[in-house]
């Protein structure tokens, strides 16, 4: 597929500036200049933040409020519940909260809806069986911010709910007796991109600054918090690249024995924002995919080393039936694609019987990325299809839903993330409305878009600009990996690896030789020929095989040379 490749403007001068002021290389002045850190202040938080960077919890919203009632639980042993998500942000805020709050005396228990039973967020039935056992504090994590009428249900059993959330609100909040949520509409907060275990994490710095607690009672979480953090794909700037930061530090000589066990069981020898993303996340994700939710928070409220080996076990298994299922589903669907030609259509949408709601939101996922259109699957059981949908840039999927709600019986998400439910009769009318908004936004005319932060040559491939670039890391959403341009080299070598799946090449500047490898990339293979001149762009990494290390450029596209 065709890409666009876009420059960032260059600014020579501040360029100049900023690298001789913060003594560091022009090639990552200029990435900080494409980051929009230009201010000096913001330069040095972001490339060492320190504990002290902390915005002040209490100008959030309701923090005064909340704290108050939860140290009047701690102090008369009030009966609490923390009611939390299923996937990796709403585990690790459970951990948090029912850890912090268990070493201030206060014991808490725990609700985790089933993903496949009762699906995100409050539900009626859950809050009837909290009131039976009568609990008188609900505290919700990573959700709670849209229950209005769960939270409704709640008073009028005499239990008393601290929502703490990111999420939008709707057009009205529920009547919570107090809503902690960086995203609410009359929100004073000077950072609103937190995750929900960064709402979790900034209620218990109030708490601990209202008892007078040493700070490293709550700082000693942020191995915990950072993890939820980079997992959930929020914004890694401003407090959340102070949490991720700081948090990696701490997550390399963790001292919970879940999250060691996870690590080493992982198999990953540099612990950053790559190991979190692409083995941590994945294995706990797993366990609410697969309806087992409470494994993986058992995993890190354990403190027997035993039961750790034994559920970490259980999380690659999980895993790995995750993994085999989403590859069933994504070639069963790719196979209706081509047989049904829909790549020339405008949008994508199926629905399948056999399909595991748990996991259709990830194969959407795969085939966006494929095809470059908006795509929603659909499991269908019983009367009900239940779907699970992911954008491109300059497509609001939510909208689209907004749009054809007349066909659905519950939708909800973001622009580029949706999820729905409807009833099985009116999924061919909404596939055919959905293709329809599709057309008239013209998303046939959508390409993608590279963003290219700056051309390097011979002199830049090396150790010191890898060192240099380490400095961004936690890489994430709003900080990317930097990718760089390197133009005119020569294809002396080109292959494609595993069964054509990826893309091998060798090329020659001069007398210098790069390498260079395109994961899923391997089509490309039979459009170039050695000897042509072409411009690459990528990623600069260090390869490690066989116990030597080898600089490459981890390629995201490439062409010819004009």
């Amino acid at each position: 597929m065709k890409k666009k490749w876009q420059y960032y403007e260059q600014n020579k001068e501040l360029v100049k500036q900023i690298s001789e002021k913060h003594n560091i290389s022009t090639l990552l002045a200029q990435i900080l200049i494409n980051r929009n850190i230009v201010d000096d202040s913001q330069i040095d938080i972001f490339l060492q933040p320190k504990r002290n960077d902390f915005h002040d919890p209490f100008l959030m919203l309701d923090m005064e409020k909340a704290t108050d009632r939860i140290m009047q639980a701690i102090k008369n042993k009030e009966k609490t519940i923390i009611y939390g998500d299923y996937d990796v942000d709403g585990i690790t805020s459970i951990t948090v909260l029912k850890k912090f709050l268990q070493e201030r005396g206060l014991e808490t228990d725990y609700y985790i809806p089933n993903r496949l039973e009762e699906g995100y967020g409050l539900n009626v039935d859950a809050i009837q069986e909290i009131a039976q056992k009568k609990y008188k504090l609900m505290i919700t994590v990573d959700c709670g911010v849209s229950g209005i009428e769960e939270i409704k249900l709640a008073n009028s059993k005499g239990i008393e709910t601290i929502v703490t959330d990111h999420h939008e609100q709707l057009d009205e909040l529920p009547a919570a007796y107090a809503i902690i949520n960086p995203k609410r509409r009359d929100n004073t907060y000077p950072f609103r991109g937190l995750a929900g275990v960064g709402v979790v994490f900034k209620l218990i710095q109030a708490i601990s600054k209202k008892l007078g607690l040493d700070e490293k009672e709550y700082l000693k979480y942020l191995d915990i918090v950072c993890i939820g953090t980079i997992s959930d794909i929020v914004p890694l700037v401003d407090e959340n690249r102070v949490i991720a930061k700081l948090g990696l530090m701490l997550v390399e000589c963790t001292k919970n024995i879940g999250l060691k066990e996870l690590i080493s069981e992982t198999k990953y020898k540099n612990i950053d924002s790559t190991m979190i993303s692409f083995a941590i996340a994945p294995r706990i994700n797993a366990c609410g995919r697969m309806g087992k939710q409470e494994e993986a928070l058992q995993l890190f409220l354990t403190e027997n080393l035993e039961e750790a080996k034994e559920i970490t076990k259980k999380l690659e298994r999980y895993n790995s039936e995750r993994q085999e299922t989403e590859k069933n589903i994504f070639e069963q669907a790719i196979k209706k694609i081509e047989t049904e030609n829909l790549k020339e259509l405008n949008s994508i949408v199926l629905a399948s019987e056999n399909w595991h709601h748990g996991v259709i939101g990830i194969v959407a996922s795969r085939i966006t990325e494929k095809f470059y259109k908006p795509t929603i699957l659909i499991c269908i059981e019983g009367d009900e299809g239940k779907g699970s949908g992911r954008s491109v840039p300059g497509f609001d999927l939510h909208q689209a839903l907004v749009d054809s709600s007349q066909f659905l019986k519950k939708y909800g998400g973001h622009e580029m993330a949706v999820g729905l439910s409807l009833e099985k009769e009116k999924i061919n009318d909404f596939k055919k409305y959905f293709e329809e908004i599709s057309k008239a936004k013209n998303v046939k005319q959508l390409i993608p878009v590279i963003n290219i932060d700056c051309e390097i040559t011979k002199k830049e491939l090396n150790k010191k600009t890898i060192e240099q670039i380490k400095l961004l890391e936690p890489f994430g959403e709003k900080n990317k990996q930097p990718l760089v341009i390197y133009k005119n080299l020569k294809i002396t070598s080109i292959r494609a690896l595993s069964e054509g799946k990826h893309l091998k090449l060798m090329l020659k500047d001069d007398n210098e030789i790069v390498n260079a490898i395109g994961f899923n990339l391997g089509e490309l293979s039979n459009e170039y020929l050695i000897g042509d001149k072409v411009d690459i762009v990528g990623t600069i990494e260090t390869n490690a095989y066989n116990g030597q290390e080898q600089i490459q450029i981890n390629l995201k596209d490439i062409m010819k040379s004009i």
